[in-house]
């Protein structure tokens, strides 16, 4: 092929509308915000120049429309609230109350609890505003979007002691943290973040370093997509031995005018041949390509390839040993929002506390959740049944009291044993008594003058 050739044949092919559409881009600068499919929002200039409205807004957008990132922010809501969250409490009148709080129409936690963790691997931050009824003793909790708050005020001393929250619209007056040495606060914000370094009241979310990937990822696609639909453009090239130059644009013009439809006949001159070439798309190497971003992927978010419709291995070994770190990360992510709801009930039965003296603020409340792999449930049962037979000797035979038996049972479990005041008396197995074996039988003397019989 000709170089004159190939020029036509790329001109030709830039006057396609998925061709001008590149000539587009191409007269752009490459950089790290033009490499996202259509450009960065404005508020994402810099991946390195960190300011909180930019990587808040970014993270934002690429959950509204990219699938990986929607797709990581589901699985951690999926693992940490699973079918739903439950509040427990060792006392009845408070446990009652929690309920009722729990499910009121206007908090419906079962429903809010997915937002919230959506929110928090978004942001890295949840705001907590607390509305409470004095007459009723009810609080309400929603969550305020962290775009939202333009400064957190803390005492001078500690970045831990949070006093007031500045809201971004200037019409807004600032709201209270809380506090709970004052008697009574009708509004008020409870905030909690992760991710967030020491001296630093901010959190940061936990998308934010997957976006400059995710949207290399999805560029990559996009260029491999278009190739693909490139492969399949109908690009002719009509060879001849042309008598002029004149004989040639003369031919150039039918074929524009009368383009060759599928199905159709070529009636060709012995000189003549008709080729239409398919791009090489080197689609082995573009695997390899797009497998090493999806692995930064995978390591950044700490979910496995194959969680991502990336099946890297196809034996279950290696998917299983994957598993062990994903499964700490979530079971750690799950025991700080489980934290963090806990707290939130607390100061919920405090307010309560003001308007009923039915409720205990001082007993032991709690917030619990699914287990995030049932995987080993097996795994423990069968711990638990080698173990306890033995456990459970030592302690008949005085070797442990009760809590410490408790407490060892429960770890075999994979439970933690919380001792109470009052650890529950339990009974003990008669030891049985060791059997002696029986004496040996004395053989009869032998009579006088009798030989002894020796077998």
């Amino acid at each position: 092929m000709s170089k004159s050739f190939a020029s036509r044949a790329i001109k030709a092919l830039l006057n396609t509308p998925f061709g001008k559409q590149i000539k587009a881009e191409l007269t752009v600068a490459e950089t790290d915000n033009t490499f996202y499919p259509g450009g960065l929002s404005a508020n994402y200039r810099d991946r390195y120049d960190y300011d909180r409205t930019k990587v808040l807004s970014a993270c934002l957008r690429a959950w509204r429309v990219q699938p990986i990132a929607r797709r990581i922010v589901k699985l951690y809501t999926q693992f940490v609230i699973g079918e739903g969250l439950t509040p427990k409490c060792d006392h009845k009148a408070t446990l009652d109350f929690l309920t009722a709080w729990w499910k009121d129409p206007l908090n419906d936690f079962d429903s809010q609890v997915s937002e919230w963790m959506d929110e928090l691997t978004r942001s890295g931050n949840l705001f907590f505003l607390f509305s409470s009824d004095p007459l009723t003793g009810m609080s309400y909790v929603r969550a305020i979007p962290a775009d939202q708050i333009k400064e957190i005020q803390t005492t001078e001393n500690d970045v831990r002691q949070e006093t007031y929250f500045i809201p971004v619209d200037l019409n807004t007056p600032p709201w209270p943290a809380y506090d709970s040495r004052l008697q009574q606060q009708d509004n008020f914000i409870v905030h909690y973040a992760v991710n967030r370094p020491v001296g630093v009241p901010w959190g940061e979310p936990d998308l934010a370093p997957l976006l400059p990937w995710i949207g290399r990822y999805s560029a990559w696609l996009e260029d491999r997509a278009r190739l693909n639909r490139f492969r399949f453009a109908w690009l002719i090239i009509w060879k001849k031995k042309w008598t002029s130059d004149a004989e040639k644009k003369g031919k150039q013009t039918e074929l524009n005018a009368n383009p060759p439809t599928p199905g159709s006949f070529l009636l060709l001159d012995p000189d003549e041949t008709v080729e239409m070439p398919a791009p090489n798309l080197n689609s082995t190497d573009a695997e390899k390509d797009g497998l090493a971003l999806k692995k930064m992927i995978s390591a950044g978010s700490g979910i496995p390839p194959h969680y991502l419709a990336e099946p890297e291995s196809s034996t279950r070994t290696t998917a299983e040993a994957a598993g062990t770190p994903t499964f700490r990360g979530l079971e750690q992510s799950q025991t700080s929002f489980l934290r963090a709801l806990t707290k939130l009930a607390a100061i919920a039965v405090r307010i309560r506390k003001q308007s009923s003296r039915r409720v205990n603020p001082d007993s032991n409340i709690s917030i619990t959740g699914p287990d995030i792999t049932e995987r080993d449930n097996a795994a423990l049962a069968l711990a638990v049944a080698r173990i306890y037979p033995h456990l459970a000797d030592l302690f008949d035979r005085g070797g442990i009291d009760e809590a410490e038996l408790l407490r060892l049972t429960y770890r075999m479990a994979g439970e933690l044993y919380q001792k109470t005041a009052s650890t529950p008396t339990m009974l003990k197995r008669p030891l049985k008594p060791i059997e002696q074996p029986p004496p040996p039988k004395e053989e009869p003397a032998p009579e006088p003058g009798e030989e002894p019989d020796n077998g």
